[in-house]
């Protein structure tokens, strides 16, 4: 199988096609002041609903699955054969950008309009996840995980700021919650996933270049903290008998940037609260939140000793207690080595000699089906400081372009590995990540 089975030469009409649709799901929003699409709202139907329109006007086979998902499909030589998934998510955080998730997705169905039906050793597919984000249910990467098989069930009870449960919307949305279980793959029937995102960092537009490859996907740890004293008068307590959990709290804050500095891990104090919170009273207690992320989960965890122990430390030593609940976890997954070639040399034949290589600060879908099949990322320029979740995410027309020549020379790379005849396999088991954690 050669190249010339994927279409590579990406046109400006094809890049202005992106960016066109990129704006049209952004005005698909629950709020005239800014971008805001979650898990199975009014919204987010009509957006599935738009891109479900693009996959088969892009000569997909198209269908919503159990969790929302919409999958679109073009067989390989012969139908049924294993497939090569595309694709990101359609769901948004509140006041978000145009590009973080549907850029993936308006890449995955540009490739698959330059496939032709029976060209390829496998199947190829576009899916646009339902809900990664996790905004409205706090069931971040719920539709990927139905996908991967991994659905959690705790999940079904959760409710929305309105009272909401993710169950009664599933039914409200025309989805069966008996039936989640019908969204999952089985195993052996996905070869590959490839998925193309934002940089969410600064990394690429610091070394002006259009892509990346991605080697991990960071493992992550968050946590409840709280440091508790005693509350006191302002004015009536001396700074001798003060128990003040607040001061604690800053240093302790200080030195989680100091860890985090050291030890390259990003350490993240994102909230903090002081109890009874009087601007006249020495504060008692105060609850805040540590979020953890490492290219590899031994640096992420030896992070959080040196954290939790300097935490006993400045306790001790102002007659303080400290307590630490951990509240997420997730282990870092590695793309898989093949792929990362695959995307590497996909990068060069679109023009960029030598794509740096970079490890995701955040998290993707890509992180759940990797439980399922071997994983590999692209990034694209995120201009703007790299900024996302964010209206000033900024992607050009010119990188897009450059992204989509990439994204269809990586499949094709693919291609040529999984031709006829090889005695070569897509996936060894070192090449499978481990399913990431919740």
């Amino acid at each position: 199988m050669t190249a010339t089975s994927v279409a590579r030469g990406a046109t400006t009409e094809a890049a202005a096609r992106i960016m066109a649709r990129a704006d049209e799901l952004g005005a698909i929003s629950s709020r005239a002041d800014a971008l805001e699409r979650t898990h199975l709202t009014p919204e987010h139907r009509v957006a599935a609903d738009l891109v479900g329109a693009w996959m088969r006007e892009a000569g997909l086979t198209v269908h919503e699955d159990a969790a929302g998902n919409v999958c679109g499909r073009i067989e390989g030589l012969r139908p049924g054969l294993p497939a090569v998934l595309l694709g990101s998510h359609i769901d948004t955080v509140p006041d978000a950008g145009r590009y973080d998730g549907p850029l993936g997705v308006l890449l995955a169905i540009e490739v698959a309009r330059g496939v032709r039906a029976g060209a390829l050793p496998f199947a190829l597919e576009v899916v646009a996840f339902s809900d990664e984000e996790g905004t409205r249910f706090a069931s971040a990467l719920s539709g990927s995980r139905a996908l991967a098989g991994s659905w959690v069930e705790d999940w079904w009870s959760f409710a929305d700021a309105d009272g909401v449960t993710l169950a009664d919307a599933f039914t409200a949305y025309g989805l069966d919650p008996g039936r989640v279980a019908d969204a999952a793959r089985r195993p052996g029937s996905v070869l590959a996933y490839l998925e193309a995102h934002i940089e969410q960092g600064p990394h690429l537009e610091d070394a002006d270049l259009p892509l990346a490859v991605v080697s991990s996907i960071a493992g992550a740890r968050r946590f409840a903290l709280t440091v508790t004293g005693h509350a006191g008068h302002a004015g009536g307590t001396p700074y001798e008998r003060r128990r003040d959990a607040l001061v604690g709290a800053a240093e302790l804050v200080l030195e989680v940037e100091r860890v985090g500095r050291s030890s390259g891990v990003v350490a993240t104090v994102g909230q903090l609260q002081a109890f009874p919170g009087g601007v006249n009273v020495v504060p008692g207690r105060v609850e805040l939140s540590l979020d953890l992320r490492a290219e590899d989960d031994a640096s992420r965890d030896a992070a959080w000793d040196r954290i939790r122990t300097a935490a006993e430390r400045i306790a001790a030593a102002r007659s303080l207690r400290f307590d630490a609940a951990e509240t997420y976890r997730a282990d870092a997954v590695a793309c898989a080595p093949w792929l990362q070639d695959a995307v590497r040399t996909g990068a060069q034949g679109a023009g960029v000699a030598d794509p740096p290589v970079l490890w995701s600060r955040a998290g993707h879908d890509a992180m759940v089906v990797a439980g399922l099949a071997p994983v590999g990322m692209l990034f694209v320029r995120n201009g703007n400081g790299g900024v996302s979740h964010s209206p000033d995410e900024i992607v050009t027309e010119a990188d897009v372009a450059v992204a989509l020549d990439a994204f269809a020379a990586t499949v094709a790379q693919l291609a040529r590995r999984l031709e006829p005849g090889d005695t070569s396999t897509a996936a060894t088991d070192e090449d499978r990540a481990p399913e990431a954690g919740a």
